[in-house]
């Protein structure tokens, strides 16, 4: 008895210490079914092998995330060398002006590769280095040097981020076959007119065509919005019923522009699924009618100078009626009418869609908004993009 004691001790002994390999205490551990032989026959799995620890010297590549290169800000003029195990390449804040073919060649797998903030131009993009890496999801290449979108993008991309370049017209067939991408960022460009190139991106939810030069709207655009951005564009006008096409869209920002009371028809934003949309900075004079459902409208730094006591800011409700009710703060001091402002852009704003019988009521709000209210608030911070 005393001596399978012994033999199990020296067994367990061996297995913890060696974690099963070979060594005097072997055919002790085989007998007792820690030797990886029989633990695989068990459980019919090898262990496997540990990741590399190859890592170019200009970059790190940090044990905890051993699948993620680190290159940034560190005034590189090239790519180095992918190690095939990652998946994450983080390349902005560099010099970097050229992309060659086959550089990524080694790291089939690469889900994201961030290449914004260097000199890249689209002559120094040689031709399918993108559309091999067929798992790419994520893809900034943002401020930069280009002057279209880079062709052709692997089908595999969700997000694709080429805001803060030269871009001036975008080509459908550079976008054609994108089925999955659902976040393309435009911003910053130098675009003119979109027609319909994006009608092609068929999952397509959040666009961003914020600060270019446009002066219309897109022609067509999918139909699965769900966030569009067009502020600081030159848009004075909005086509009747632009927005029906968009059954999904809860987000539009339409910021400073230069739309007017006649640029805008009477059902331009009786759209069920709107939440927020944001008219500030424009030249309206009148509040413009929405549907009920909305929650947020913004329309600071306009040329409002009226807002009646009945209006038809949400008629589209059979059981609403409308009132407004206007804050104008005053540090230190009970806001009066006379304290308003000649200028109604500086004023703050309630709009209230209440049931029908509850009566129609003007008072201060002192309190935040509901859910089912509409607020017209004096800020520019409202919904930050992601």
């Amino acid at each position: 008895m005393k001596l399978m004691h012994l033999l199990v001790f020296a067994a367990l002994f061996v297995g913890s210490a060696c974690q099963y390999t070979y060594g005097y205490f072997n055919w002790l551990a085989r007998i007792m079914g820690y030797s990886r032989y029989y633990s695989n026959q068990y459980f019919g799995t090898e262990r496997e092998p540990p990741l590399a620890t190859n890592c170019p010297a200009e970059c790190t590549c940090p044990s905890i995330f051993p699948r993620a290169m680190y290159c940034d800000t560190r005034m590189l003029k090239y790519i180095p060398e992918v190690p095939a195990r990652m998946k994450y390449v983080y390349l902005q804040n560099n010099q970097i002006d050229t992309v060659p073919d086959g550089v990524f060649d080694n790291a089939t797998h690469l889900v994201w590769v961030v290449l914004h903030w260097n000199k890249i131009s689209n002559d120094k993009i040689d031709a399918n280095v993108f559309s091999k890496l067929t798992n790419l999801e994520r893809m900034y290449l943002g401020h930069n040097n280009l002057t279209k979108i880079p062709f052709p993008l692997p089908k595999s991309l969700r997000e694709l981020r080429v805001a803060g370049n030269k871009i001036s017209t975008v080509q459908p067939d550079v976008l054609e076959g994108l089925d999955n991408l659902t976040k393309l960022l435009l911003n910053d460009n130098e675009l003119q007119d979109i027609g319909s190139s994006l009608k092609v991106l068929k999952s397509l939810a959040y666009l961003d065509l914020s600060n270019n030069h446009l002066k219309k709207l897109p022609e067509v655009l999918p139909d699965s919005l769900h966030q569009l951005y067009l502020d600081f564009n030159h848009i004075s006008s909005i086509p009747d019923e632009y927005f029906q096409q968009f059954p999904k869209l809860q987000y539009a920002r339409i910021s400073n522009n230069e739309l007017t009371d006649n640029g805008i028809p009477l059902n331009t934003f009786n759209v069920s699924s709107l939440v927020e949309l944001d008219l500030s900075h424009n030249k309206l004079q009148k509040i413009p009618t929405v549907n009920e459902n909305l929650e947020h409208l913004y329309l600071h730094a306009n040329k409002i100078k009226e807002c009646q006591q009945r209006c038809a800011v949400c008629p589209f409700g059979p059981r609403h009626a409308c009132s407004l009710s206007h804050h104008y703060r005053r540090p230190g001091s009970q806001p009066r009418e006379s304290d308003w402002p000649s200028q109604r852009h500086q004023l703050n704003t309630q709009i209230l869609c209440r049931p029908m019988g509850g009566g129609i009521q003007q008072n201060l709000q002192t309190h935040p908004p509901t859910s089912r209210n509409l607020s017209v608030l004096q800020k520019d911070n409202h919904h930050p993009r992601t």
